[in-house]
């Protein structure tokens, strides 16, 4: 087993994951230039409450993980990965051009809805297919190697925003526009970039991809990791909360975007690392490392009044994303079967979406009605439930199992 994580390491990973994660970082690069800037866009030109925010974006998240059901379990009916995958990119490539145009909150929640729908049919094939590329030995360092790449993207956006925002005196529609160029070079890159692996068997005959024996097929330890993938989520909400937070603190609005600048350099910085070591046989220390960076981090943006801490808040919150969310992908990898993928990833996604919906609207509603305090001391407390759950019931994910 490769257990190196500097430059052999880096080699070891075939070049099709690097493909895959350049373009995760130009459509990163161009979805977080329009939502560093997009809650700020709904509150302050739009008159959007913070309960609406909340649930535009529990929904925008919750219909890519129910998109992506449907297109991980056609992506294994098929045998193929490669064409959803594009479809997906370039539906969220043409929805670009619909921020800049918006007149209204709705206009704004059905670019939202159009675009999720792509990373929700691009989502389960790209994560099935880092598995069919990457061998198991170095399987967390390639999902993490995705995962930074993706990250970097997530933080390219924000600083460009920023810039953008300075040279067109504060204009968000402006910033918008130019988020869509990033966007059209992740189609082209996957295009040309990407070679999909032979299928390892012939399509499945026409039936409905959901069928309940292949669900079955999934296994115990499957639905183990499913578990931990609600609990995680339902422990956090949407980064825009972030945002806002920072912007009540005292950000301007045209440096709002560093607040994703900030967490996401150190997710990317994360994430890598974490999935390298990961592949040595422990997952379940970084994740129960990553829920208590996720309580100190609610806990010092609940009680934060200048900006150090909420920097602070921010960058913990970070942290534990880059020790969870390619951790997770690839627990997935683990435990379900080869053939069936693309339907495992979108069974987690979609029972994750949901609860991140939940938590979503859940925050929006506690901070319109009893402010930020609220909201961030009651993610603090799921995040703390979790914690103890499972410290007590995750005793079965450890050494990585590999499918036979």
């Amino acid at each position: 087993m490769n257990n190196h994580i500097g430059p052999v390491g880096l080699r070891a990973i075939p070049s099709g994951v690097w493909a895959l994660g350049l373009v995760s970082l130009l459509m990163d690069f161009s979805s977080e230039m329009i939502h560093a800037l997009l809650p700020i866009y709904l509150v302050g030109a739009m008159g959007a409450s913070m309960a609406e925010v909340g649930v535009i974006e529990g929904v925008a998240e919750a219909t890519a993980s129910i998109v992506k059901i449907f297109s991980g379990a056609l992506s294994d009916w098929f045998g193929r990965r490669k064409q959803l995958a594009i479809i997906g990119y370039g539906l969220a490539a043409l929805t670009k051009p619909m921020f800049p145009l918006a007149p209204n909150v709705a206009w704004v929640m059905a670019a939202r809805f159009i675009d999720r729908v792509g990373k929700g049919i691009r989502g389960a094939p790209r994560d099935a297919l880092v598995a069919d590329i990457a061998p198991a030995s170095v399987r967390g360092a390639a999902f993490g190697l995705r995962q930074s790449l993706d990250t970097i993207g997530a933080f390219l956006g924000p600083a460009v925003a920023v810039a953008a925002m300075w040279f067109s005196a504060n204009s968000i529609p402006f910033v918008f526009w130019i988020a869509t160029i990033p966007a059209a070079l992740a189609v082209m890159v996957l295009a040309l970039g990407v070679r999909e692996p032979e299928a390892s068997r012939p399509p499945r005959p026409a039936r409905f991809p959901l069928h309940m024996d292949e669900i079955r097929r999934l296994g115990g330890p499957f639905w183990i990791v499913v578990a931990i993938g609600v609990v995680f989520s339902l422990a956090r909400f949407s980064e825009a909360f972030l945002i806002l937070k920072a912007r009540d603190v005292g950000l301007p609005e045209a440096l709002a975007p560093l607040a994703l600048v900030v967490m996401n350099v150190v997710y990317a910085g994360a994430s890598y690392p974490v999935g390298a070591l990961s592949d040595r046989g422990d997952r379940k220390t970084p994740l129960m490392a990553g829920l208590i960076a996720l309580i100190a981090a609610d806990a010092a943006l609940a009680v934060a009044e200048h900006m150090p801490l909420v920097w602070l808040g921010v960058a913990l919150w970070g942290l534990h994303m880059g020790l969870t969310q390619g951790l997770l992908a690839t627990l997935v990898a683990d435990v379900a079967p080869a053939a069936l993928r693309g339907s495992a990833f979108g069974v987690f996604n979609l029972t994750s979406g949901v609860a991140l919906l939940v938590a979503s609207a859940g925050a929006g509603a506690l901070w319109d009605a009893f402010g930020p305090q609220a909201a961030f001391w009651a993610g603090a407390l799921c995040a703390s439930l979790a914690l103890a759950g499972f410290a007590a019931g995750g005793r079965r994910i450890g050494r990585p199992q590999r499918p036979g």
